[in-house]
């Protein structure tokens, strides 16, 4: 293997896109016939302004010139609390390995990269939502279960 581990541009937007539908298929087990037009063009705009504004940053991960992994992480203003006095979070997300290429530290590599940009920017509240998959490795860098979020489900 001869990884590069590449901070993402403006001219990555397609990979990143691509990336995006590749990891929410997998994540919510949607079968290749299930249409994600509308989630492909709304994830190729957020690419577009994010990157420019500095709101996300991505890592593109590729073995020679074969693309085999990526990991972003979205920065957001929420109010200031006690426990974060800047109200500063930021939200991993996006994590995809290759198959052929995972539990080889990629993920955790690419991770440790993503949490050092983000507490580089003074950022130190950072979260995510795992799958099974994700699980182990999240709980080996050192993120915990959160027991008090709630979530309002969309009603149709």
């Amino acid at each position: 293997m001869n990884l590069t581990y590449k901070r993402a541009t403006s001219e990555d937007i397609e990979t990143l896109t691509e990336t995006r539908i590749k990891v929410l298929r997998a994540a919510n087990e949607l079968p290749a016939d299930i249409d994600m037009s509308e989630v492909e063009k709304q994830s190729y705009d957020y690419y577009k302004n994010a990157l420019c504004d500095g709101t996300h940053i991505a890592y593109l991960i590729f073995d020679e010139n074969c693309f085999v992994g990526a990991g972003g992480v979205s920065f957001y203003q929420v109010m200031p609390t006690y426990h974060n006095p800047s109200g500063k979070k930021a939200y991993i997300m996006n994590m995809y390995t290759h198959p052929d290429y995972r539990r080889k530290g990629i993920a955790y590599k690419t991770l440790d990269m993503l949490i050092r940009d983000t507490k580089r920017k003074g950022i130190t509240a950072i979260s995510l939502e795992a799958t099974a998959m994700g699980r182990p490795l999240y709980e080996k860098y050192g993120f915990v279960k959160m027991n008090d979020e709630m979530e309002l489900p969309e009603r149709k």
